[in-house]
Protein backbone atom coordinates (compact mmCIF):
# COMPACT_ATOMS: atom_id res chain seq x y z
CA UNK A 1 0.00 0.00 0.00
CA UNK A 2 1.19 3.19 -0.71
CA UNK A 3 0.95 6.58 1.14
CA UNK A 4 -1.74 9.26 0.33
CA UNK A 5 -1.22 13.16 1.01
CA UNK A 6 -4.05 15.24 1.53
CA UNK A 7 -3.95 18.94 1.54
CA UNK A 8 -6.89 20.92 3.65
CA UNK A 9 -7.03 24.43 5.54
CA UNK A 10 -8.70 24.15 8.76
CA UNK A 11 -9.37 26.11 11.27
CA UNK A 12 -6.72 28.90 9.31
CA UNK A 13 -3.94 26.58 8.96
CA UNK A 14 -3.02 23.42 6.44
CA UNK A 15 -3.59 20.27 7.81
CA UNK A 16 -1.67 17.59 5.89
CA UNK A 17 -3.01 14.38 5.82
CA UNK A 18 -1.58 11.07 5.59
CA UNK A 19 -3.33 7.69 4.55
CA UNK A 20 -1.58 4.37 4.61
CA UNK A 21 2.17 3.35 5.15
CA UNK A 22 4.42 5.89 5.46
CA UNK A 23 7.86 4.63 4.63
CA UNK A 24 11.17 5.97 4.17
CA UNK A 25 10.22 5.93 0.11
CA UNK A 26 8.21 8.48 0.74
CA UNK A 27 9.31 11.10 3.36
CA UNK A 28 10.83 13.15 0.22
CA UNK A 29 7.01 13.48 -1.45
CA UNK A 30 6.30 14.31 2.45
CA UNK A 31 8.73 16.87 3.28
CA UNK A 32 7.88 18.70 0.05
CA UNK A 33 3.96 18.73 1.16
CA UNK A 34 5.08 20.37 4.52
CA UNK A 35 7.58 23.04 3.11
CA UNK A 36 6.79 26.28 2.86
CA UNK A 37 3.56 27.13 4.32
CA UNK A 38 3.24 29.59 7.05
CA UNK A 39 1.89 28.89 9.65
CA UNK A 40 3.85 25.60 9.68
CA UNK A 41 0.82 22.69 8.56
CA UNK A 42 -0.12 20.04 10.81
CA UNK A 43 0.15 16.68 9.81
CA UNK A 44 -3.13 14.46 10.29
CA UNK A 45 -2.01 10.96 11.42
CA UNK A 46 -5.35 9.65 12.19
CA UNK A 47 -5.79 7.22 8.95
CA UNK A 48 -1.84 5.89 8.90
CA UNK A 49 -1.88 1.98 9.38
CA UNK A 50 2.15 1.38 9.67
CA UNK A 51 5.66 3.41 9.79
CA UNK A 52 9.09 2.48 9.47
CA UNK A 53 12.13 3.73 11.67
CA UNK A 54 13.25 6.65 9.26
CA UNK A 55 9.37 7.57 9.43
CA UNK A 56 9.53 7.28 13.51
CA UNK A 57 12.40 9.61 13.05
CA UNK A 58 11.16 11.90 10.40
CA UNK A 59 8.26 12.33 12.65
CA UNK A 60 10.61 13.25 15.74
CA UNK A 61 12.07 16.01 13.36
CA UNK A 62 8.58 17.13 12.76
CA UNK A 63 7.56 18.18 16.43
CA UNK A 64 10.82 19.37 16.93
CA UNK A 65 9.97 21.83 14.42
CA UNK A 66 6.65 22.76 15.81
CA UNK A 67 4.77 20.80 13.48
CA UNK A 68 1.75 19.50 15.69
CA UNK A 69 1.04 15.81 14.46
CA UNK A 70 -2.37 15.38 14.95
CA UNK A 71 -4.20 11.81 15.86
CA UNK A 72 -0.76 9.98 16.12
CA UNK A 73 -1.81 6.63 17.41
CA UNK A 74 -0.60 5.15 20.51
CA UNK A 75 2.21 2.87 19.27
CA UNK A 76 4.04 5.84 16.94
CA UNK A 77 4.04 8.03 20.24
CA UNK A 78 5.83 4.82 22.11
CA UNK A 79 7.94 4.54 19.35
CA UNK A 80 9.07 7.84 19.12
CA UNK A 81 9.42 7.86 22.99
CA UNK A 82 11.80 4.95 22.68
CA UNK A 83 13.57 7.10 19.74
CA UNK A 84 13.99 9.94 21.78
CA UNK A 85 15.50 7.88 24.61
CA UNK A 86 17.93 6.52 22.82
CA UNK A 87 18.97 9.40 20.98
CA UNK A 88 19.85 10.78 24.67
Amino acid sequence: MTLRIEKAAAQGRIVVRLIGRIQSSHLPDLQTAIDGPTPKPALDLREVTLVDLEAVRFLIGCEENSIELLHCSPYIRQWMARERRQRG
